[in-house]
């Protein structure tokens, strides 16, 4: 718990600060995301803070509602041919970009296909794709080899996104970051003024044209009430909660566990679940390099895990806010299912286990954030774990920003690669085989870690062309018992987040990502 004079401390440090405390406007909406924003590119990386900005300056062309179904956002609609392999989708009229440029299908066809490298749900619908088609600046169709029914929740998955980008960038290499931000969606990036580790800054679009729906999580009429939205970054979670008390700031998305009780007794501060699902904690290996090549050694490591310790760890003693979740499906999805002998937490049993693999004493490095409560937390429980197993551990803290950026090396950690890193992700983005990259095998094509297992794509090709449910969920149980056997990624537990926000701003829109549209201010 921390100091009440470490508490006063650094909020006075915040309020001789003017750059905070004169910028009363009402018009604009302060925010202090839960990192830093240091990749600004939302196919190249899976970083929830480089999504979560992704949602302000792009828009879909579908979306997901709160019931799990794909809807139109920037599409007016579509038609399938009666064998299912030709898709025609229609551009809604009036789309522009930040550059107000009109939307046209050529946008859509390239950053699609550029997302479609990527991500593991859109790499299974590349697979089957014969020909993406322009027919006319208003509309493309999509030519498979075979039916491919769940193409419209590929496309509009909620995390990990296909953003629609103007053709010019969605051109850019997948495996390199594009380097001018012009989107689709409600908000505009200002370039000008984004300095990262201290502000990034969007104003409204005027050319934006919501749907005339509701919003329901990413669906329907994103409305932007705010002219003016600011990200302001405070590492320091003291800092952080005396701008909020004292209204320097609006809203925080992730609070600091521990503060959580001094922020409930404030009048002016309202505390609020968006995403009811939660998310996964994980830790993920590097299944390239020693010392976790090995199986045997990731299968070690997956025995030291308590889930217990992580969660108190990460997310505090209020039990009500995590639970244990030993599996790759998460807790409230369709192929959850315990597997506690593969997570028995016996130190003693991982400890024999790695004299029987023949560990050598091979340096395990985990990169791990200092300013990302969440998730540096797991990293040091699980350094903790490791050495007590007797493990030659380097635990490398540096900001989340460094983290996500080292992650990318494939180089052995003598060359500054890695072996563990943590990070948490939305709970129904690992709900089933296409989403989940935790259990695919795609090796070199894959998430970081890039897991190889033919197995597992196997079953994964077994689920997506299933002829019924119980087909699908005997595969999906097979997958979700592989994952874990071969432990390429670790559950370490599964907890919702409480984000804190002036009693001022209503309207917030819940779903797996902060979302700007919908707030306002009373």
């Amino acid at each position: 718990m921390m100091k009440r004079r470490s508490f006063l401390v650094a909020s006075a440090g915040l309020l001789a600060a003017p750059a905070l405390a004169q910028d009363t406007r009402a018009s604009t909406l302060r925010f202090v995301p839960q990192a830093n924003l240091t990749s600004l590119d939302p196919i190249w990386t899976t970083a929830t803070v480089t999504g979560n900005h992704g949602y302000y300056v792009f828009d879909t062309l579908y979306s997901t509602n709160r019931l799990g179904q794909p809807l139109p956002q920037m599409a007016e609609g579509h038609e399938v041919s009666a064998d299912g392999t030709l898709w025609r989708i229609r551009l809604r009229p009036g789309l522009k970009f930040h550059d107000n440029e009109p939307v046209r299908a050529a946008d859509c066809v390239q950053s699609l296909k550029r997302w479609a490298a990527r991500d593991p749900f859109g790499q299974l619908l590349a697979a089957v794709v014969e020909e993406w088609r322009v027919v006319d600046d208003g509309s493309f169709e999509i030519q498979l080899k075979r039916p491919f029914p769940l193409l419209l929740a590929a496309i509009g998955k909620p995390e990990n996104a296909a953003f629609i980008m103007p053709e010019r960038l969605a051109k850019t290499d997948p495996n390199k970051q594009i380097g001018e931000m012009v989107g689709s969606g409600p908000y505009r990036f200002v370039a000008s003024e984004y300095n990262s580790g201290s502000k990034v800054v969007y104003e409204k679009f005027a050319g934006y044209v919501p749907r005339p729906e509701p919003a329901d999580y990413a669906t329907g009429g994103k409305i932007a009430n705010f002219q003016r939205v600011e990200w302001v970054i405070i590492p320091d979670a003291a800092t952080a909660s005396a701008a909020l008390i004292n209204g320097e700031v609006d809203w925080w998305e992730r609070p600091q566990v521990d503060l959580l009780p001094m922020l409930a007794r404030s009048p002016n501060v309202r505390l609020q679940v968006l995403d009811k699902t939660g998310r996964l904690s994980l830790a993920r290996f590097n299944c390239l390099q020693a010392p976790f090549d090995d199986v045997k050694l990731r299968r070690a490591a997956c025995v030291t895990v308590i889930q217990e310790n992580y969660m108190r760890a990460a997310e505090g003693d209020d039990t009500s806010a995590w639970t244990e979740t030993r599996s790759l499906w998460p807790k409230y999805t369709p192929y959850y299912a315990d597997n506690a002998d593969l997570m028995p937490g016996d130190i003693a049993r991982a400890r024999a286990m790695l004299k029987e693999a023949g560990y050598g004493g091979q340096r395990v490095v985990i990169i791990n954030p200092t300013d990302f409560p969440d998730i540096g937390a797991l990293g040091q429980v699980t350094a903790d774990a490791l050495k007590q197993a007797g493990m030659n551990v380097d635990l490398n803290e540096s900001d989340w920003g460094t983290v996500i950026q080292r992650r990318n090396s494939r180089e052995p950690v003598e060359k500054g690669g890695w072996s563990i890193f943590h990070t948490t992700g939305g709970a129904t983005t690992y709900g089933n085989p296409a989403m989940s990259p935790l259990i695919r095998g795609q090796g070199a094509a894959g998430w970081f870690g890039w897991w190889k297992n033919d197995r597992a794509e196997a079953l994964t090709d077994t689920w997506l062309y299933a002829p019924d449910e119980a087909t699908q969920k005997k595969a999906a149980a097979e997958l979700g018992r592989l994952g874990l056997e071969q432990a390429p990624t670790l559950p370490l537990g599964q907890f919702t987040l409480r984000t804190a926000v002036r009693r001022s701003v209503t309207g917030l829109v819940e779903g797996l990502a902060p979302y700007p549209w919908g707030a306002r201010r009373v």
